[in-house]
């Protein structure tokens, strides 16, 4: 289906449930997330998710990755790693 034929789809189902409030406002609350997330940096596609594992994986089979230590909290192992915090 083509973004117009999707949008003429859109437009013919909303005139099917422009009367009723109850539907209206849970579609309104929907739209609204689908915004949030697509203004949302960190979302990606499930390919993109599993090419960035696999970047990470190779990372650390090259030893291009750093550890923390035992008991060590994410703020200490940032100061050990030079970011002052």
């Amino acid at each position: 289906m083509t973004p117009s034929e999707m949008n003429i789809q859109i437009i013919r189902d909303l005139a099917e449930i422009a009367d009723d409030e109850n539907l209206m406002e849970k579609l309104s609350k929907y739209l609204k997330k689908l915004v949030a997330q697509k203004k949302d940096s960190a979302a990606m596609t499930q390919e993109e998710f599993l090419a960035k594992l696999e970047r990470g994986e190779r990372a650390y089979e090259c030893g291009d990755c750093h550890e923390m230590l035992a008991n060590e909290d994410v703020t200490t192992y940032l100061r050990r790693r030079g970011y002052d915090l």
